[in-house]
């Protein structure tokens, strides 16, 4: 019989497995995967770079996230199935987000969970808007990585 876990303890254990599910692949292919040191200011730091990134995400303020992403900045956005897209460079993945917000004018994400590392973020979330007039959500995580104070991706995953 299997132990029970409570649900943080359930919670981190799956971020913790999806983010290595998410890292061996690229590590295979050969994407450079690198974890700098963990010390408790870069956890820190990481934090709140991703905190000021949901907070501009959810104000749909396209000047606030350019301002904390790379210039190399990479997005991979969840569709189309079963992939989704790969948007490469600041300006291009801003001019996605900015037509995401006109598309999705009451849309909010709620950070359930972030789990940081060094320059990596785990963020667990509940996608909330409208549809059809009836209130829908939508779970999923993204994976952050931050360099020099600013997101240098940001890689999408949701459930079903």
């Amino acid at each position: 019989m299997l132990p029970t876990l409570a649900k943080p303890a359930l919670t981190a254990a799956c971020a913790a497995a999806l983010f290595f599910s998410v890292s061996m692949p690229r590590m295979a292919e050969g994407t450079p995967m690198t974890f700098e040191d963990a010390p408790q200011s870069q956890d820190l730091t990481t934090r709140a770079v991703v905190e000021r990134f949901n907070e501009a995400f959810n104000r749909h303020d396209a000047d606030a996230l350019a301002s904390l992403l790379t210039d190399d900045t990479v997005f991979e956005d969840t569709s189309p199935a079963p992939d989704g897209q790969r948007i490469a460079g600041k300006a291009a993945v801003v001019e996605f987000w900015c037509g995401w917000f006109a598309r999705n004018a009451d849309a909010k994400f709620e950070a359930e969970e972030t789990i940081v590392s060094g320059n990596r973020a785990v963020v667990l979330w509940v996608y909330r808007k409208m549809r059809n007039g009836q209130p829908w959500h939508l779970r999923g995580v993204d994976v952050f990585t931050v360099r020099d104070g600013k997101i240098a991706t940001k890689l999408a995953y949701v459930k079903g």
